[in-house]
């Protein structure tokens, strides 16, 4: 992505040089499974993160250390795609009529204190709603490309900040609301399926934002987007986990339809083609 010497946002709280140190997890099982299952955790992953937090004993430490030159670059990075997030969605907001507030961002590392609780990286990137910030540890595009077999590259962290930014527009627009209001009642499936509606109206939004910026593309963006979809769909993960995949389970999304539904974002970058609640 063409990103070098662009604005950057002023919204992104470095946290990497003062987080607590990460965590030691039985032979690395109980984490790996936390961040494949919920990836990506939209309005779960603080709850995740809670979770963690207990089998680890509260067993964090403070510590602090100086930035690398490599750190420093991806934070630009970070906050070169956050300023284009602001800029389309304040753009398209104001189209329809709408305020876009900007939300912040966090980059951490280990452990982070959320207005939705402790959070761990093993939780994945993820938006709270609570405090209207996206939290990412950036050693998890490490995890994206080794262990889910993504390509990797710049564009595959975009299209991830994108789709958390997402969660952000569906929070000012309502929509997470009354998603959670409909879950209430409803079996576990019921529920689950009303997750994925979610999810994959997020991913929408992250192909809407990349219609935009088309400008800024490099050749094989896209396909990088495309292959972190691919990577962390539902059935993906249970396949690669457990060797078999549980529909009813599905809080995310498959594969193919993660994709389907960035692209359909992407190629129309119309907001209003994105209810993905009426078609799942």
């Amino acid at each position: 992505m063409k990103w070098l010497g662009r604005r950057q946002s002023d919204n992104v709280e470095d946290r990497r040089g003062l987080s607590g140190g990460k965590a030691v997890l039985g032979g690395g099982v109980i984490g790996i499974i936390i961040l494949l299952l919920n990836v990506f955790g939209g309005e779960t992953g603080q709850t995740v993160g809670s979770a963690l937090q207990q089998l680890q004993g509260g067993q964090q430490t403070e510590s602090a250390a100086p930035l690398s030159q490599e750190d420093e670059e991806m934070g630009d990075f970070v906050r070169v795609i956050l300023a284009d997030n602001e800029d389309i969605w304040g753009k398209l907001f104001a189209e329809n009529g709408m305020t876009y507030e900007n939300p912040k961002l966090v980059l951490f590392r280990g452990s982070v204190q959320t207005a939705c609780g402790g959070a761990s990286s093993a939780s994945g990137p993820f938006y709270c709603p609570g405090d209207q910030k996206v939290y990412m540890d950036l050693d998890f595009f490490e995890e994206l490309r080794t262990k889910f077999g993504a390509k990797g590259g710049d564009f595959a962290i975009a299209y991830v900040i994108a789709h958390e930014i997402g969660h952000h527009v569906q929070t000012l627009l309502g929509t997470s609301a009354r998603m959670r209001q409909a879950q209430e009642g409803k079996s576990e499936a019921e529920a689950n399926k009303l997750s994925v509606a979610l999810e994959l109206q997020a991913d929408f939004y992250a192909g809407v934002w990349t219609h935009y910026n088309k400008e800024n593309l490099d050749t094989g963006d896209i396909e990088e987007a495309l292959s972190a979809a691919n990577a962390v769909g539902d059935d993906a993960i249970q396949s690669k986990m457990q060797g078999h995949i549980v529909p009813d389970s599905f809080t995310h999304g498959t594969s193919e339809q993660r994709m389907y539904w960035f692209k359909k974002g992407f190629n129309s970058g119309d907001i209003k083609q994105g209810d993905t609640f009426e078609q799942i």
